[in-house]
């Protein structure tokens, strides 16, 4: 194949180098080219999976705390007997409105719903009221040990436009009791077995 090459006038020669030239460019081009970007691809998903994997590490070097914190909040009392609850909601509502100044002109039937752990409670409130108080009275609904948050409201002006009309659909959630647990070792009554000795007679 070299002494062919060689054996070729300088013309074909030139033609000869150029046609590989051409071909060594459109095979880099076809094949080479396109992965360029494959090592900037494979080092942004190495960042990401070594940004997940610290993520994953600082969430269970945290999981002692958080589970601290999960047992203080068990701990708290925060359920309400079944029959306070509905009272409670109300109360709070009511205290709200009294310390607020808005003046409440109607009120649906309180609606409630459960899950395995909360009961949930809502109700909507037709209010009268200025600007300040009402800002007033949902945010002071919202803080404290309320437990009542705002799901929804509408508001539109009165007709002489001097007061809000709105309506607020509040949601309560209360913790349900969980049923206590019996001892270990403890024996329900009446299933203990007893052995009793009789006589036989002659």
């Amino acid at each position: 194949m070299k002494t062919y090459f060689n054996n070729l006038p300088p013309f074909e020669k030139r033609v000869v180098f150029g046609v590989g030239v051409l071909l060594f460019v459109i095979l880099n081009f076809w094949f080479v080219f396109p992965h360029f970007s494959d090592w900037g691809d494979l080092q942004r998903r190495r960042g990401e999976a070594e940004e997940k994997v610290a993520q994953y590490t600082e969430m269970i070097r945290q999981q002692p705390t958080m589970e601290k914190q999960v047992k203080a909040l068990e701990s708290e009392n925060l359920g309400v007997p079944p029959e306070e609850q509905s009272i409670q909601f109300s109360r709070a509502i009511q205290q709200q409105q009294a310390q607020s100044g808005v003046a409440i002109t109607g009120t649906t039937k309180p609606m409630s719903r459960t899950n395995q752990f909360f009961l949930e409670m809502s109700q909507t409130i037709s209010i009268t009221s200025g600007e300040k108080q009402l800002v007033d009275f949902l945010y002071n609904l919202g803080s404290g040990n309320s437990l009542i948050r705002v799901r929804d409201l509408t508001l539109r002006p009165d007709a002489p436009r001097y007061n809000l009309n709105s309506n607020v659909k509040l949601v309560a959630s209360f913790q349900k009791k969980l049923p206590t647990r019996p001892a270990r070792g403890s024996t329900p009554a009446g299933t203990g077995s007893s052995s009793t000795s009789t006589a036989k007679t002659p």
